[in-house]
């Protein structure tokens, strides 16, 4: 299979037998169709990086087919790389993905005008995740030991209105002490717009993390095992890292990113694991023009909904599309009426 793309970003075309692709990531290949004919081939998504056993028993399955088959795919279905043993193969084959810096149109890629190794990062956010804590003697997902909880009002739409309380912006940027006590709170990171961001994953956890970020993509410059430390800079990829808005996080191990804050907003960042978003492992990144003109956001469309402090906002929701449909379904009728009426009275007239 040969990588030509992920996540809006050209790469550079490599080869691959197999390729470990985390929760919410999606990729594009290219295969040549130069296989003998004689059979079908299977493809083949095998569960990889599961603690719980029963996954690895589980496999999907899709059926590559030529026009001149002469059989069905059959035997056994190929093993998922058995790579226990060596936990940087994986991590070696994600550090290979790189962006492709001669192919495509304006990007922003060494190349163009958008260097990203000589810009100064004027920010940085370390953001450590563990295994489940319990908070209130429930078992919660925490980032720097802070569990999400999303109020009724949402954030965005707080901002817009001045209204207090909704939320704090006053996520710690740097993981707080082991010993410091979980929290569950509504709270957001504060960005500064037009900077240039860094974030560092840190997972403690057993399992691999995959984080997405709304509304940007960045670098993906750096990951390794251990705990990430400001001397691992030295070794970020400053050149042509890939550009994508979803990476993952090995067990033990940091990834470091890098992000050009000029879209603003209040964005989601969280984990692709729906049970660990659920239980609270997200943040919201708050980007404010301080000279308040926003001319990167669009204004609030007529039929936003209301909840929480604004609920007395809301306006009746008028779906058109259904209406449309009953307007023409009930034209439709009385067309249909009107012909057999007419039917009706041509029989009674030629009979």
């Amino acid at each position: 299979m040969r990588l030509v793309e992920t996540e809006g970003t050209y790469t550079n075309q490599q080869n691959y037998a197999d390729l470990d692709i985390h929760v919410g990531q999606s990729y594009s290949f290219l295969v040549t169709m130069d296989q003998n004919a004689s059979t079908d081939y299977y493809i083949v998504a095998s569960p990889r990086f599961v603690g719980n056993p029963r996954w690895h028993e589980v496999a999907g399955v899709a059926v590559l087919q030529y026009s001149n088959s002469k059989g069905r795919a059959s035997g056994s279905l190929p093993d998922a790389p058995d790579d226990h043993y060596d936990k940087y193969r994986s991590m070696n084959q994600a550090r290979s993905i790189r962006m492709n810096t001669s192919a495509g149109a304006a990007r922003p890629n060494p190349q163009g005008s958008f260097h990203y190794g000589s810009i100064n990062v004027t920010q940085t956010f370390v953001l450590k995740n563990e295994q489940p804590l319990s908070i209130g003697g429930k078992r919660r997902r925490t980032i720097n030991r802070v569990s999400y909880s999303p109020p009724e009002t949402p954030l965005r739409l707080a901002d817009l209105h001045n209204l207090t309380g909704v939320y704090a912006a006053d996520f710690p940027a740097t993981p707080s002490d082991d010993d410091a006590p979980p929290r569950v709170a509504s709270s957001a990171l504060n960005a500064s717009y037009k900077g240039f961001l860094e974030i560092v994953f840190q997972n403690n956890d057993t399992d691999v993390q995959t984080y997405h970020l709304d509304g940007y993509s960045f670098f993906v410059v750096g990951m390794d095992y251990g705990e990430w430390t400001p001397d691992r800079r030295s070794e970020y990829n400053k050149w042509d890292a890939i550009s994508r808005c979803t990476t993952q996080v090995f067990p033990g191990g940091w990834t470091a990113v890098l992000v050009s804050l000029d879209n603003v907003g209040v964005w989601n960042l969280r984990a692709e694991r729906l049970d660990d978003w659920y239980r609270g492992q997200e943040v919201y990144v708050k980007v404010a023009d301080p000279l308040g003109y926003n001319i990167t956001e669009m204004v609030v469309p007529d039929n936003a909904l209301y909840c929480g402090l604004l609920k007395e906002r809301q306006k009746p929701q008028v779906h058109e599309s259904n209406s449309k449909s009953s307007a023409q379904g009930d034209a439709g009728w009385s067309n249909r009426l009107l012909a057999t009426m007419i039917l009706v009275v041509a029989a009674v007239i030629f009979s």
